[in-house]
């Protein structure tokens, strides 16, 4: 490399999503029409739109509802070969009651259903990646922080 050359930029996609609980302290999963394992309600970031936006927009578009999203729980820097480099937050959606849980709708037509399940439960339910993001998401919810994770995993070790 010359000195003109600058090296390449990872151009990493950016994808936001909530973390809901409901009143008995079980993550809410959304069952994405798109996709064949179960996700948590978010999607990728549009052009002048930040990370929090998008995961407030992606609440409303996909279940219809309007409820307060709350702190960052867990930023993911997770790559994968054939979609290239990601970085993903997940944000605190906090506790939906049942007024609000009875107002989910799929109005965009991506989801197919949804169901509440225990946090023990993620790793035989998703994909490991995500389970590892979710679990470690909950944690950081549950302790009042914030994680940095790659691939999933806490950065560095614990």
């Amino acid at each position: 490399m010359n000195d003109q050359e600058t090296p390449p930029f990872a151009q990493a996609r950016a994808a936001a999503g909530a973390l809901f609980f409901d009143d008995g302290g079980r993550v809410l999963l959304v069952r994405p029409t798109y996709k064949s394992y179960m996700d948590i309600p978010g999607g990728y970031v549009e052009p002048d739109e930040t990370p929090y936006e998008a995961c407030v927009r992606e609440v409303r578009e996909e279940l219809g509802i309007q409820p307060a999203i709350g702190r960052l729980l867990v930023v993911d820097w997770a790559p994968l070969p054939k979609e290239g480099d990601k970085v993903l937050f997940v944000f605190d959606g906090g506790i939906l009651d049942s007024e609000t849980i009875k107002k989910i709708t799929f109005a965009d037509n991506e989801l197919s259903a949804y169901e509440f399940r225990p946090v023990e439960e993620l790793g035989e339910l998703l994909i490991e990646r995500l389970a590892h993001r979710l679990e470690a998401a909950a944690a950081a919810r549950a302790q009042g922080e914030t994680v940095y994770l790659e691939h999933g995993r806490t950065v560095p070790a614990e």
